[in-house]
Order: structure tokens, then C-alpha cells, then sequence
């Protein structure tokens, strides 16, 4: 549709005159659908060739809450992510072929950094899983086998040198399976491995989510010096993992901790619960 709605410009206004925007090799504008942690969402016209953070920051408003950009991933689910230190990146077919990634249906979702970049990968790459239609076994079988691995080292489970596996399995289905989609799942996964490698061996050989986002990773701490023993916390746990007086301060059995963080909710005022 989009290729369509560019038509009547050009013949009402001649070929040059739709050439004059964008790039050399990427004429004319490409309309995104901006999303993720930013302030301004919605459907944005740009010139090919606008840098991401011009999008971002002058589109898009920036990032809200104080926080820091992280990421963004562009081409819908089957696309790749542009790290922090790309975001001067000209958005364009070549440039976002070269850094692997791709336009595809023109999606832009933004990520800062509370984003885990493994389970974001997982997230996609479920959704690829689905919509396969299972002709060829490179994509009905190897997508499964690597949203189980990426579901492994999300629950802390996955175990030393499964990261070159799972990128070895990646580059496999990538190359062997019939169709765009097939070549095009694994795009998540060998993105974020590419550029935020560090996410994943901190997940495999620390049991570790440095983003706090993965839930079997997480143990949660009440600082006694903040904790004001109001017994919120307590009486919110579905699971008695809390214990402790009034006015003292309280604490967790991980034993027995679910990590369902309705302690966390509950103490958001004296905040003298935490993720570690």
C-alpha cells in the first residue's frame, strides 16, 4: 500500500521530483510505525536517509522517564536491533542491510534500558515460531529448538557453550529454510548476540539478568536500613515469604519467594525492596 500511495506523487509531480528525497540509492520517504519506550508514538513520514537518533530524539521526544536509549529494533519481528552506538545510523535499505537489520514492514520499537535484549530476542523469535507454516524443517524444527535454548537462558537453565550453539543453529536455519520468514527468524537472535553479547554470557555463566527483567534470575532484598517494618510487604506476599515485627525491619526466605514482586509494589514509597 505504501508503494502504491507514492504513485499518484509521481506522476502528478514527475520522477525527479519524488528523487529528490532520501538517499542515492533510496529515493523518496518510508513511513514507520513508532513504538517502545519513547514519548511520541504513532505513524512517522521521514526522508530515506534520516539518522535514528534524529528520530528519536527530535521525532520521537526521546526517551521518557529519565532513561537512557538502548536500542531499536527495526523490520517487525523478523528484523534486527541498532545499539546506542549506532543511533547516527542513516536510516536506509543499505545501511540497515550492512548492520543487520532491514525495513521490512517499516515497525521502529524503541528500547532503553530496563529492555533485556535476551528476552526481547525470545519475545520475536515466539512470534515466528507461530507463523510458520512448517513445510521445511530448518523452520518448523529449528525455530522450536531456538526459542527452547533462548527459553533456557531466560530461566537460567542453559549451560557453558550453549551461546555458540545456539548462534551456529541461528546462522543454519537462516541459510537452509525456503522462505523469508524461515531466513529471516533467527535475525533477532543473531542481532542481539552481535551487540549485546555481554547480555547473554551474563545470563548463561552468572545466572544473572542485568536488567532485572528475567524473572528466574532475580532474587528480591529488603535493605534493612530503609525498611520501616510498615508490614506491606508482608501482607501482600502470596506465598509468606516475608517475615518480621512492626517497626523492624523485614525479611525474605528466597526458599520460599515466587518472585511474583508484589513486595516491590507494595514498598514503592519507602523503596526498601529490590531486585538484585
Amino acid at each position: 500500500m505504501e508503494t502504491f500511495a507514492n504513485i499518484p506523487q509521481i506522476i502528478l509531480h514527475g520522477a525527479a521530483s519524488f528523487a529528490s528525497v532520501g538517499t542515492e540509492k533510496s529515493k523518496g520517504t518510508k513511513v514507520f510505525a513508532l513504538g517502545g519506550n519513547i514519548k511520541n508514538t504513532g505513524l512517522v513520514e521521514i526522508p530515506m536517509g534520516t539518522t535514528l537518533r534524529e528520530i528519536i530524539e527530535d521525532i520521537g521526544g526521546g526517551i521518557p522517564n529519565g532513561r537512557k536509549f538502548k536500542a531499536a529494533q527495526t523490520g517487525g519481528p523478523s528484523g534486527g536491533c541498532i545499539p546506542e552506538r549506532l543511533i547516527d545510523t542513516p536510516i536506509d535499505y543499505d545501511n540497515l542491510t550492512a548492520i543487520g537489520c532491514m525495513m521490512g514492514s517499516g515497525g521502529l520499537i524503541v528500547m532503553d534500558d530496563s529492555n533485556c535484549m535476551v528476552d526481547i530476542a525470545r519475545f520475536f523469535l515466539d512470534f515466528t515460531v507461530d507463523e510458520s507454516c512448517g513445510k521445511c524443517a530448518p523452520c518448523r524444527i529449528g525455530t522450536k529448538r531456538l526459542l527452547e535454548m533462548l527459553d533456557k537462558i531466560v530461566e537460567g537453565k542453559a549451560e557453558p557453550g550453549c551461546l555458540e550453539k545456539l548462534e551456529e543453529l541461528a546462522y543454519y536455519v537462516k541459510e537452509n529454510s525456503l522462505c523469508g520468514l524461515g531466513q529471516t527468524a533467527p535475525n533477532p537472535v543473531l542481532a542481539t548476540m552481535k551487540f549485546f553479547r555481554e547480555e547473554y554470557e551474563a545470563h548463561v555463566n552468572d545466572k544473572k539478568c542485568p536488567a532485572g527483567v528475567c524473572k528466574s534470575l532475580l532474587n528480591y532484598y529488603i535493605d534493612p536500613k530503609r525498611c520501616i517494618g510498615c508490614t506491606l510487604c508482608a501482607k501482600v506476599c502470596p506465598v509468606g515469604a516475608i517475615t518480621g515485627a512492626p517497626k523492624t525491619p523485614h525479611v525474605i526466605d528466597s526458599s520460599k519467594c515466587i518472585k511474583c514482586g508484589a513486595c516491590v509494589d507494595a514498598c514503592k514509597k519507602v523503596k526498601a525492596v529490590s531486585k538484585v
